[in-house]
């Protein structure tokens, strides 16, 4: 049995890599929808993340041999050697790329896929600071000890707001921009400052590379988490001997903004004798994220579906949530009308109105469209900005005794 395995193995592989294979690897290969679970449209995403990185550093050399060949059009003689060495190269790059890519093309329309940022949210959304800055507020420093302190330590709290200084009287231009009267003040729609209660949900995916805490270079991870008063430890769980642990973990924390906003997420160490060592760990503030514009709560799929492995996982569905988009940023709309339209501002938006429940009964509705506005919203004039879709986030893990490196 082991040397079939072997051979199924391989055989995958080759077919996946060179071309299809035979005939009876590419059914083997279409994916059955209820086969199908968020995993598989995680690792999905991941093979599109992997390409669009291989692409663009292609792109670079690409780049970087231009320029090369553009200096080299003076000292010709030099530099000769160097191109013919760069090039064969980048022709194995070119080569390599495209076999792969056929195969795969066929599951792909078939999986639907997530964004994966490789980076934290907050890089790609400016900080979520579209409106609310946060400024720490740091105390005084009272003896000679405090020249030392860091900032880190010198924080208090923080205080959450936005400035805005402008000449009277207003040109007309920024009524315009604005959608309303501005000299009641730029502040108008924003949320009222009362307690509210939020429910926090955290997926724990995986973590890579992490830092040998064991003598053996290994660690025993397990996660954290701090929100306010609730303190997590899933010690239970560590995973033994893995600097790769895969976690697949999720974790729901109720919390009241603005007292508890600040989500920590860490990664120890195990340790049969003594005290676990803090391995890493990122913090989140989730306040900005509730209020940001780019609306970072439970970010926008691709598709609406009703059931499957790609359910909408948003409390409210794609129209509910335009309307109210349209609703606070004083925007005309949305109008529904025949032939799967639907008209936003000045702008129609077209997409399928038909949806199939698990039965594969088809039902009319507006979701479709609503999503298809939600996916554009930027292109919408004055209101519109980015909204956050749905992904999952690659946060550094940093430890305070090793400033700036990260675990």
């Amino acid at each position: 049995t082991e040397e079939e395995k072997e051979k199924k193995k391989k055989k995958k592989k080759g077919g996946g890599g060179g071309g299809g294979g035979g005939g009876e690897e590419v059914e083997e290969e279409e994916p059955d929808e209820s086969m199908l679970d968020w995993w598989s449209k995680y690792f999905a995403s991941i093979e599109t993340m992997k390409e669009q990185l291989r692409q663009q550093e292609a792109a670079a050399a690409e780049a970087e041999e231009k320029e090369e060949m553009e200096i080299a059009e003076g000292s010709k003689g030099q530099v000769k050697n160097k191109e013919k060495s760069k090039a064969p190269k980048d022709d194995k790059k070119k080569k390599q790329q495209p076999v792969p890519e056929l195969p795969e093309k066929k599951n792909k329309q078939k999986i639907d896929e997530l964004k994966v940022f490789n980076k934290e949210l907050e890089t790609e959304f400016d900080n979520f600071e579209d409106w609310l800055h946060t400024f720490n507020l740091l105390r005084g420093k009272i003896g000679d000890n405090d020249d030392n302190a860091t900032e880190e330590e010198r924080i208090v709290g923080r205080f959450k707001g936005s400035m805005c200084v402008y000449k009277v009287p207003l040109p007309d231009d920024i009524t315009k921009e604005a959608g309303y009267d501005p000299n009641f003040g730029m502040f108008q729609g924003i949320p009222s400052n009362d307690p509210i209660n939020v429910l926090v949900r955290v997926y724990i995916v995986r973590a890579t590379d992490l830092h040998p805490a064991d003598i053996n270079g290994k660690a025993d991870p397990y996660i954290a988490i701090k929100l306010g008063k609730t303190d997590i430890k899933d010690k239970e769980n560590y995973i033994s001997k893995q600097l790769n642990p895969v976690f697949g973990k999720s974790f729901d924390i109720e919390a009241t903004f603005p007292m508890e906003s600040m989500l920590t997420v860490a990664v120890y160490d195990w340790d049969l004798v003594g005290t676990d060592d803090l391995i890493g760990e990122t913090k989140i503030d989730l306040e900005n994220r509730y209020y940001s514009k780019h609306r970072a709560t439970c970010g926008v799929s691709h598709t609406y579906s009703i059931h499957g492995y790609n359910t909408w996982r948003d409390p409210m569905k794609p129209s509910q949530i335009l309307s109210k988009l349209c609703k606070e940023g004083k925007v005309d709309g949305p109008h529904f009308g025949p032939g799967g339209r639907v008209k936003v501002a000045n702008r129609v938006f077209t997409g399928p109105t038909e949806i199939e429940d698990e039965n594969g009964q088809k039902k009319q509705t507006d979701e479709h469209l609503a999503l298809t506005v939600l996916r554009h919203w930027e292109d919408i004039p004055r209101a519109g900005c980015k909204l956050v879709p749905e992904h999952v986030e690659t946060r550094p893990l940093l430890n305070p005794d090793k400033p700036g490196i990260e675990q």
